[in-house]
């Protein structure tokens, strides 16, 4: 229990120094936070675009190798929950608020703002825009969450370590992880994921508020966002205490239901063969230059580079960011599946279902812009999407269907956060006190508010890269773990399967 406390105590201890930082100079914790996210972009983006597709060619790797018949468990371990509510939850985790506040928002904006390629509001422009879209949300976002997913999973299904990060380097460390170097790695996973999901419920608030002011004229500002924040705090502690298989898992499967609602509102309403002809060209143009994409890093074009840095390579650190929070909770519900099986359903299943959201939503927002109907890129960004939905009929339902996702998927991040947060500062225990939990929800909740005191999206947006990077050389070092213990038991394996019996 000593490492358990220890653990906890210097994660919260570090969390108040920067809650007390940012209320008694806001100022200096955004200028400080600003000029380091800055110095990582510029100093680190060749990095992670090199490890992010590293971590997706593993995935790639453990789809097709023969190790992939492993179980996340003992061999007759049954999967706890069933498919369509494992990919519900697994997919509210993973992506939630970001969907719907980039759904619309991040196509217009390389569309007609800020275009990857420099050249806004042409056809190419189009087809540029969502193929980005695409690559910031597809495969490799998903490679990030199921690398560290799968190696929590089977080290602590098959090798019955804790459910921490730190258990997962014992192949590389030994019993050193059970000390102060485990500990640091724990502290670290707690911070990056603490961040991460402080940055999304930040999102998240922005997005209530814009519809909110888009729909009712109620003022888009700290304060009302301060009001959100708190509000919904008590309804995700609330939801927390009631256990994963309850709360967590309800709120899931509501979230896929409102989520399909909308996506085939739009999809039926808006403007269906565009949306069709769109997503497929996209996929081709998305799997054509993958390769291009996955290592662009514009060296001899400033404004290119600026471009990856505030689009890419934010990114590729919200994921990882989040991804010690999302893969301990999809490694919690992951027992009894397959590796085989865990990286198809993790890796192709969300990033097909994101591709076509973005296409419906994204598309239906080009073309009102490219025929002149509606001005959507002129909208704040936590409004576009309402914005989108006020051009058809039955928009004033959509958006009302919006407003309550949103708020669903808040909670279910927050939720999970708390989950997760607890389970992480008490070495992995699968049911940890209420009381851990309700003090992770309320420190998610002022963290998020105190980074937007500081300076609003931008703030959250620049701590969270930050937090990030530290964390991916931990990520690096779990993914050469799993590949050593695999490759372990890929020889025992081949031993099983092609020994012959000696004659008698």
């Amino acid at each position: 229990m000593k490492k358990n406390s220890s653990v906890f105590m210097y994660s919260v201890g570090i969390l108040a120094i920067l809650v007390i930082i940012g209320i008694v100079t806001p100022k200096t914790l955004e200028s400080v936070t600003a000029n380091v996210q800055s110095f990582i972009s510029t100093a680190f983006g060749w990095y992670y675009l090199i490890i992010v597709t590293l971590f997706l060619i593993t995935c790639l790797y453990l789809l097709i190798s023969p190790v992939g018949r492993i179980k996340l468990g003992k061999q007759d371990d049954k999967p706890e929950f069933t498919r369509p509510t494992w990919i519900a939850m697994l997919f509210s985790a993973g992506m939630g608020i970001g969907l719907v506040f980039y759904g619309a928002a991040e196509p217009i904006s390389h569309y007609a703002i800020s275009s990857p390629m420099g050249v806004t509001g042409t056809p190419q422009a189009v087809k540029d825009s969502l193929r980005f879209t695409f690559f910031h949300w597809g495969l490799h976002a998903w490679a990030i969450y199921g690398i560290v997913a799968l190696i929590l999973a089977y080290f602590s299904f098959r090798k019955n370590q804790p459910v921490t990060i730190s258990g997962t380097l014992k192949p590389i460390f030994g019993d050193r992880v059970q000390g102060k170097l485990g500990k640091t790695i724990d502290i670290l996973a707690i911070l990056s994921t603490v961040f991460g999901v402080a940055t999304t419920l930040g999102f998240g608030a922005a997005q209530i508020n814009g519809g909110l002011t888009y729909l009712y004229k109620i003022p888009s500002n700290y304060w009302v966002q301060l009001i959100i924040i708190v509000v919904f705090t008590f309804l995700f502690i609330g939801s927390a205490l009631t256990g994963l298989g309850k709360g967590i898992k309800i709120l899931s499967n509501a979230n896929m239901i409102l989520a399909f609602l909308l996506l085939i509102l739009m999809f039926t309403i808006g403007p269906t063969m565009f949306i069709l002809n769109i997503f497929t060209d996209t996929i081709g143009g998305y799997l054509q230059y993958l390769p291009n994409m996955s290592f662009r890093i514009a060296p001899l074009n400033a404004e290119n580079r600026l471009w990856i840095n505030a689009w890419t390579i934010f990114y590729w650190a919200w994921w990882i960011a989040w991804s010690p929070f999302v893969g301990i909770f999809i490694a919690r519900i992951s027992k009894g599946r397959t590796i085989r099986e865990f990286v198809f359903n993790v890796l192709l299943i969300p990033s097909i279902v994101g591709f076509f959201w973005f296409s419906t939503f994204g598309g239906t927002a080009i073309s009102l812009e490219a025929k002149g109907i509606a001005n959507i890129s002129g909208l704040a960004l936590e409004e576009q999407l309402f914005g989108v939905f006020a051009n058809y009929p039955l928009g004033t339902v959509m958006s009302f269907v919006a407003m309550i996702l949103v708020m669903s998927f808040f909670i279910t991040s927050a939720d999970s956060g708390t989950y997760v947060l607890a389970m992480m500062s008490l070495n992995g225990t699968a049911n940890p006190p209420n009381r851990i939990k309700m003090i992770w929800g309320v420190l998610l909740s002022i963290i998020a508010i105190v980074l937007l005191y500081s300076g609003g999206l931008l703030a959250l947006q620049n701590t969270m890269i930050i937090a990030a990077l530290p964390f991916s050389v931990i990520m690096i070092l779990m993914t050469i773990s799993l590949l050593k213990s695999l490759s372990q038991e890929a020889k025992e394996l081949h031993k099983t399967l092609y020994t012959k019996p000696k004659r008698t």
